[in-house]
């Protein structure tokens, strides 16, 4: 259904304004017109306007945050995880996967499309699950920018329901993006779920899928000690290494997690121009990525959740922990206490989603001509105000609860904590009334 105009234009008035990382401007106005944005600066004036008015008073817009790497599959998972015996993947994550049916990624999707929106993440890099066709038409409906893969693995010794030959791994992927790359605000990714699950004729196959659509190509890199140690075993090179043998590397690759690289495999990545994503959260319990290093480098770093599994798809937990576990194990350690600064948090996340979501110079930033995907922070509240500095406070204080306003290529998705794209009230009742029949508890 085509916009109206008052759909397509809308004015915020006299808002603070986080225009990029390290920038933020008070009493601005954004003039948001097709989808992007039009006009921003003190005091605009706009004749004859007949869109949507935004007072923005008491409350700060900031590009949305995007999340790197999450799992649509593993919604239903969430609390199951934190403190159980290791090997997660395969005692937990895989056996629930397996038993998923497209009744299950739907509420799986809804449930994450109306976490992310009312936490604030407009835009996500899906990670690959199944029954994608159920999940991408509601993310479609929520109006969230996402990037969706098919979970690709042709390992024999995979459940019955979820084991697949390559090729057929790939029609999965062919499909999707056949009826929903380009479709909204969707596009898809080819995608391989787990190296050590995939032979070398699904990974050519996939990289040879993507090139040929000139799309992304994404997988879990470098995760566990055990995986790498288990490529090694395999191919006699490290997981980088052995992709780049393949002449799989290239530009359109988002590499997840990456925490155990080599310096070899770090000049890869340098070479390429690949993206990374790291998830701290889920990454604390494995092991600490060398961002530092990698920032220097000029490698493009995002931050992802690695889904709701793994704490919630909360991006302002994620952002809160990063920082902790950076200052303590490298900040620390060199006596430099601000090694990993708010400015560069906010740009890993933007930024460097933005990279991850194939929108570098499109998202990001609140400026004429990029994609008008916003968020409102209300301001007026007692753990915000005060503040000394904005921008650390809102990294330090800043939780989801305090995002009331959502906008998504010109769209609002959210007013004031009202979900416009999806029935909340309704996906929550659904949620509690299935809850044992889906197993959830």
């Amino acid at each position: 259904m085509a916009m109206t105009k008052k759909e397509t234009e809308i004015w915020i008035k006299q808002a603070t304004v986080l225009t990029q990382p390290g920038t933020i401007k008070h009493d601005q106005d954004i003039w948001i017109k097709n989808g992007r944005i039009a006009a921003a600066g003190p005091n605009l004036k706009l004749n004859d306007f007949t869109g949507t008015t935004l007072d923005g008073r008491n409350l700060l817009f900031m590009p949305g945050l995007i999340d790197s790497h999450l799992h649509t599959g593993q919604q239903l998972l969430r609390g199951r995880v934190l403190d159980a015996k290791p090997i997660i993947w395969t005692r937990i994550m895989l056996p629930f996967e397996s038993t998923l049916t497209p009744e299950k990624m739907q509420l799986s999707a809804q449930s994450a499309a109306l976490e992310m929106i009312t936490s604030g993440t407009t835009g996500f890099a899906e990670s690959g699950s199944y029954y994608m066709t159920a999940a991408a038409k509601v993310y479609a409906q929520s109006g969230l920018r996402g990037a969706l893969a098919y979970s690709t693995m042709d390992d024999p010794t995979l459940p019955a329901s979820i084991k697949m030959s390559a090729v057929e791994a790939i029609h999965h992927t062919d499909a999707l993006y056949n009826e929903f790359h380009q479709h909204g605000n969707l596009k898809v990714y080819y995608s391989l779920r787990a190296l050590n699950a995939c032979s070398t004729e699904l990974v050519l196959l996939a990289a040879n899928a993507a090139k040929a659509h000139q799309t992304f190509l994404e997988a879990h890199m470098n995760e566990y000690p055990q995986e790498v140690a288990g490529i090694i075993a395999r191919t006699g090179k490290t997981p980088y290494e052995w992709l780049d043998s393949l002449g799989v590397l290239t530009e359109n690759f988002l590499g997840a997690h990456s925490i155990f690289l080599t310096e070899q495999e770090k000049k890869l990545l340098q070479k390429y121009h690949i993206k990374v994503c790291h998830c701290p959260f889920s990454n604390a319990g494995k092991g600490v990525p060398d961002t530092p290093d990698l920032l220097k480098m000029g490698i493009r770093v995002g931050l992802g959740t690695d889904g709701t599994a793994h704490g919630g798809l909360s991006l302002w937990n994620e952002m809160k922990i990063f920082r902790s576990i950076m200052n303590l194990y490298y900040g620390v350690k060199q006596g430099i206490p601000n090694i990993m600064p708010a400015k560069t948090i906010f740009q890993i996340v933007l930024n460097g989603g933005a990279a991850a979501l194939n929108e570098a110079g499109q998202l990001g930033k609140i400026q004429p001509g990029y994609k008008a995907d916003l968020i409102g922070i209300n301001l007026d509240q007692p753990h915000l105000y005060p503040t000394g500095n904005l921008q650390n406070t809102l990294l330090e204080s800043v939780n989801s609860n305090d995002v009331t306003e959502m906008i998504v290529g010109g769209k609002q998705l959210m007013h004031q904590r009202e979900v416009l794209t999806l029935d909340e009230e309704k996906i929550m009742f659904t949620l509690k009334q299935k809850r044992m029949k889906l197993g959830i508890e």
